[in-house]
Order: C-alpha cells, then sequence, then structure tokens
C-alpha cells in the first residue's frame, strides 16, 4: 500500500453477516405427532370422498398429494407404520403402507392387515406393499384360493401388481389365472369383478404373447356389470385399455407397459 494511504473501511453493511438460510421443519417422527399432522391435514370434502369410494371411518380426509407429502419427510419407519396401522384411522393406515418395510411383513401381518383394512379404497395400496416384499407370490395363491373376503378381493389386485412388476414369475402362471377370470367373473361377487378386470388389463400389458391372450379373453368375457356405488366410476374397457397402455410405454422404448411399470417407483410411493 502507497505510504499515506488509508486503507478502506468496510461499511456497516459489508460487516454485518448473511443471515443464514431457515432449516426446513423437522419431519414428525413419533405416532403422536402423525397422528397431530394427519388431523390437520383432513377435510371433510375429502372425507366424503373417500367414504363413497370405499373407505371406512374413522378417518381425516387427507388428501393423497399429504399423504405423499408425509411420506417424503419420513421415508422408511416400520415400527411407526404398525403403530399407525393399529390406530385404525384409514389416513393413518394410508401412510403406514408408504413407510412400512415390505421384508418385515410376516405371512400372519399381511393376512391380519388385509383383513383389517382391506376395503376398497385400500386394496391396491395393501397388494403393492405386498408385492414389494418376498411373500408377493406366495400370499397370491393363498388369498386367489380363499372362497371370498377381503383377502380374495385384494388377491386379484395382487395379481395385477405382480402382472406388471414382478419379471420372475412364468407367464404361464398368468395364462391360467386368464382362464379363471374368463370363467369366473359374471359369477363372482360385485366386490371381486373390478379387480379380476384389472388383472386381465394388467396380464394383458405383461408380454406380446400375453397380450393377445387377454385381448381375447376380453373379447370372449364381454360386458361385466360392475356396481360402484354413488362414484363416477366406470367399469373399465378391457381391450382398448391395453391397446392404450401398449402405445404409450413403446412409444417412450419400452419392451412393454410392465417394463415401463419396473422402472418406475412403486405405486404404494408415487400415489
Amino acid at each position: 500500500m502507497v505510504s499515506g494511504m488509508r486503507r478502506p473501511t468496510p461499511s456497516k453493511a459489508a460487516t454485518q453477516r448473511a443471515p443464514k438460510p431457515s432449516r426446513p421443519p423437522a419431519p414428525p417422527t413419533t405416532l403422536e405427532e402423525v397422528m397431530t399432522a394427519l388431523e390437520k391435514a383432513g377435510s371433510a370434502q375429502t372425507r366424503k370422498i373417500y367414504l363413497r369410494h370405499g373407505g371406512t371411518e374413522p378417518m381425516f380426509g387427507v388428501s393423497f398429494a399429504t399423504q405423499k407429502a408425509l411420506y417424503k419427510k419420513i421415508r422408511q419407519d416400520h415400527a411407526l407404520a404398525v403403530a399407525l396401522w393399529k390406530t385404525g384411522n384409514l389416513d393413518a393406515r394410508l401412510l403406514a403402507v408408504k413407510i412400512a418395510d415390505p421384508a418385515k411383513l410376516t405371512s400372519r401381518d399381511l393376512d391380519r392387515w388385509v383383513k383389517e383394512g382391506g376395503d376398497r379404497m385400500m386394496r391396491a395400496y395393501l397388494a403393492s406393499l405386498v408385492a414389494d416384499g418376498p411373500l408377493g407370490p406366495t400370499k397370491l395363491a393363498e388369498w386367489l384360493s380363499r372362497p371370498k373376503g377381503p383377502e380374495k378381493c385384494t388377491g386379484w389386485s395382487l395379481l395385477a401388481t405382480l402382472a406388471m412388476r414382478d419379471a420372475q414369475i412364468p407367464d404361464a402362471q398368468f395364462a391360467e389365472y386368464l382362464e379363471t377370470i374368463e370363467r369366473t367373473i359374471h359369477t363372482a361377487p360385485n366386490e371381486e369383478r373390478e379387480g379380476m378386470l384389472n388383472a386381465v388389463i394388467a396380464i394383458g400389458c405383461r408380454s406380446a404373447e400375453l397380450r393377445k391372450a387377454a385381448t381375447a379373453a376380453a373379447k370372449r368375457i364381454g360386458q361385466v356389470e360392475i356396481d360402484y356405488g354413488e362414484t363416477d366410476c366406470k367399469t373399465p374397457d378391457v381391450v382398448p385399455a391395453i391397446d392404450k397402455a401398449w402405445v404409450h410405454s413403446t412409444s417412450k422404448g419400452f419392451a412393454s407397459p410392465a417394463a415401463h411399470e419396473r422402472s418406475r417407483e412403486s405405486m404404494r410411493l408415487r400415489c
């Protein structure tokens, strides 16, 4: 520095430290904290929608978007999932199937969860949970052997899920279930028919050979009557649904819709 020249004095603003970025709020980690968060997020309108679609009380009416946001904060916490399930609250149970560890659920646990909460709203989520664990094929055979009830209904949802996500099961096994559906769907209880039709669609999305078999079976099955109660749900049109899925997935470079589905996060986690 040149002699006699003063060092510049920093301005007051320059000497002030930049504020530290605020930390995001800690995720709820205890049963009490999660139940409080769910209760605050509930709405009467969502509760009405869930009730119309087969949900059962007690519930707060928490949207799927909020459920997903809570899952992203908590991630996997099996002990908390078990505690949430035991509350009997529908919203708590929907979150439980997201944060549970499928590998830690025993066969008895799965049977109990399906018996306690296998209503129409929960079936696809429970099926997704089972399919993510090691007992999927075992429970499929067990539940579809039942004469009726929540296990049988969930079994059809599990069949559809495994058709899309488990590449290790032989196609021949799905072809056999396809024959069973074709033979029994018109005499099956109303609560099973939706799952059976969805299974036909999923089987038709598994491979090119099964696409032909499912399309032919759907044409022979014809129109299926399903009572959806006070909802706007409509019976799926099987053949167009299969064709649309193939066009969509192959346009994205996948060998089949099932291959496309296997590239994605499990349904219970993304929805």
